[in-house]
């Protein structure tokens, strides 16, 4: 019996360290063969799944053998130091082959913004180009963000600052316009007299005013200090029927107890939030407190949840489709953020693609605890058109 189990052990690591070896002395001398493994769905996730094992098992590994610590299935120049990638789940695919796996299933592209096609105020590498060439191909695009500083209008200024003049103010939709077009279709100011109170920046405010929904708050309540002696108190507007929530960089202790006063003592007061995005992307240095956390703090002090207009929830979809006429199943959504961009998709039957430019790490999407699984994935979109041979 102990030799059957040493003969099996012996074979059970003779057999992956072969492959390893001769792996191993194939990548050193061609980079050409490691870019065909990831590049092929099975032999990436068998080659991911092998590696991870073994290094596991054999610690030492990627010291003797440096070139397969690689990330796999992302570009060769992406390099981990002193890390394996994890084993991938099955069900989680990367994009190969774009023509079959994407391109001639979709008539119709709806992109994320912050993550996807900018960074902050950078650019992503390689996306005028993308989205040039998808245009080409007679696709449809549509440019949805959670992003509720800016409406539509300034948006448009936003693609023109950085080259891409080719987008339309029809195919921008912010979660400031989603506020308004939700006031828009509940009725909210069919002969009402109501308002609304509004935590955020001059996109919800602009939004509203296109549709000719009063408001106060906004901007005008930037650096606003509540009194806060004996007996002082503030006296809001009763008038106020909703207040709704966006991302504000002068958020502060006057607004939040002005919220509270008018969703709590108000008869009938809407709590309206544009997105609860945790973080987002104000510099491409690092990441910044999102929107959600202002939603989380009037939540905090009314108990009350809010109802939410942009991802992911299903309104902009639904705008989209009745507006263009869309086929859901001819839409895919792709994003950054797995709770709000896949989430989006998968929960309005659309395809997804997830990319890793943005807030998601290839680490997180294929932790075994993730249960927010796209049908595919890519380092950016311009994997949608990879380099041809001999293209550098």
């Amino acid at each position: 019996r102990v030799f059957v189990a040493v003969a099996l052990l012996s074979a059970l690591l003779f057999v992956p360290l072969t492959i390893m070896v001769a792996l191993s002395i194939a990548a050193t001398n061609s980079s050409r063969i490691l870019s065909r493994v990831q590049r092929t769905p099975f032999l990436s996730n068998s080659y991911a799944c092998l590696q991870s094992a073994v290094h596991r098992s054999l610690p030492v590994l990627p010291h003797v053998f440096p070139p397969f610590v690689c990330t796999v299935g992302e570009a060769p120049s992406r390099m981990y130091s002193s890390t394996v990638a994890p084993c991938m789940p099955a069900n989680v695919t990367r994009l190969t082959e774009p023509q079959s796996q994407l391109l001639d299933q979709t008539d119709v592209f709806i992109f994320d913004c912050d993550g996807v096609i900018w960074r902050g105020d950078s650019l992503i590498h390689g996306v005028p180009e993308t989205l040039a060439k998808l245009r080409s191909l007679g696709k449809r695009l549509f440019f949805v963000t959670n992003n509720s500083t800016k409406s539509r209008k300034g948006y448009k200024k936003k693609f023109e600052s950085l080259g891409l003049d080719d987008v339309t103010p029809s195919e921008i939709f912010s979660s400031s316009f989603a506020a308004a077009a939700y006031f828009d279709k509940t009725g909210f100011k069919d002969g009402s007299g109501k308002k609304v109170y509004v935590i955020g920046e001059n996109g919800i405010c602009e939004e509203l005013d296109e549709i000719g929904v009063p408001w106060i708050g906004g901007p005008s309540h930037k650096g606003k200090e509540p009194p806060m002696g004996p007996g002082d108190r503030i006296e809001h507007d009763r008038d106020v029927g909703a207040v709704v929530v966006g991302f504000d960089r002068n958020f502060n202790y006057y607004k939040i107890q002005y919220a509270q006063l008018c969703i709590n003592e108000n008869e009938g007061c809407q709590f309206v939030a544009t997105n609860l995005d945790a973080v987002t992307h104000l510099t491409d240095a690092q990441e910044w407190a999102g929107g959600g956390s202002m939603v989380g703090a009037i939540k905090g002090c009314t108990g009350r949840d809010p109802t939410v207009v942009g991802k992911p929830s299903p309104l902009m979809i639904e705008y989209l489709e009745e507006k263009f006429g869309l086929e859901r199943d001819r839409i895919c959504v792709v994003g950054d953020r797995l709770d709000t961009d896949i989430l989006f998709g998968a929960d309005n039957g659309l395809r997804t693609v997830m990319v890793l430019s943005g807030v998601t790490t290839q680490e997180k999407l294929l932790d075994e605890g993730n249960k927010i699984r796209p049908d595919l994935y890519a380092d950016s979109i311009v994997d949608f058109f990879p380099l041809g041979e001999g293209e550098s």
